[in-house]
This record gives C-alpha cells, sequence and structure tokens, in this order.
C-alpha cells in the first residue's frame, strides 16, 4: 500500500486540481507507458477508486528509483498545501441528514426543512 499523502496526490492529479502538479507527473511518466496509462485512467476518477490507488502505487515506484524526483513531487505538493490551492472533500458510504462540501466558509450555514 502506498503511503497516504501519495493517495492524496494521485487523487488531486486525478482531478487535475493543480496543473504544475500534473505536468510534473506526466513529465516523469513520458517513458512509462504503464505508469502514463495509470494517470490517463485515473483522471475523473473517485479518490478511494482502484484507478487513483493504482497510479499512487506508480508514484511510490517511481519515487523508489529517482530521488531526485521524489524531492520535487513532495516540495510541488507541499507548496501547494501552503498556498491553499487545493481543497479536497470525500464523502464515503450511505449518507443521511445534510452534509457540506466546502473549503473556505465564511458567515454562517444554515439548513432548511
Amino acid at each position: 500500500m502506498p503511503e497516504y499523502i501519495l493517495i492524496e496526490i494521485a487523487a488531486a492529479l486525478a482531478g487535475k486540481a493543480v496543473e504544475s502538479l500534473y505536468e510534473l507527473v506526466r513529465g516523469k511518466f513520458r517513458d512509462r507507458k504503464q505508469a502514463l496509462a495509470a494517470l490517463e485512467a485515473a483522471q475523473g476518477a473517485a479518490p478511494d477508486s482502484p484507478q487513483v490507488l493504482a497510479l499512487a502505487e506508480e508514484l511510490s515506484a517511481a519515487e523508489d528509483y529517482d530521488h531526485d524526483f521524489r524531492g520535487r513531487l513532495r516540495a510541488e505538493w507541499a507548496a501547494i498545501q501552503a498556498s491553499g490551492g487545493s481543497a479536497s472533500n470525500t464523502i464515503t458510504g450511505p449518507v443521511t441528514g445534510n452534509v457540506v462540501q466546502a473549503r473556505d466558509i465564511q458567515g454562517n450555514i444554515t439548513f432548511g426543512n
């Protein structure tokens, strides 16, 4: 199982949430057909999908054999996190009642019946 951070990165890549991160990974995977296929298969997939997990595994393999890539990937992710450039909301399983998914909220939230 890949590290949780790689699953988070893979989920962000699936949504193409941050172009610079996507381009970094796409460039790394350019000559690796299986890894590039995993990146493409994850596009639009849910964060907890098998496609995102497969992409996270490809990221883990790439980090294992290229420590420079590992540093660049994690530095880019840290910069994205520090800038607040990404938000991720996930709801799984049956949901009853009210749910709000948001990043930044100013003011109140109320639910009417």
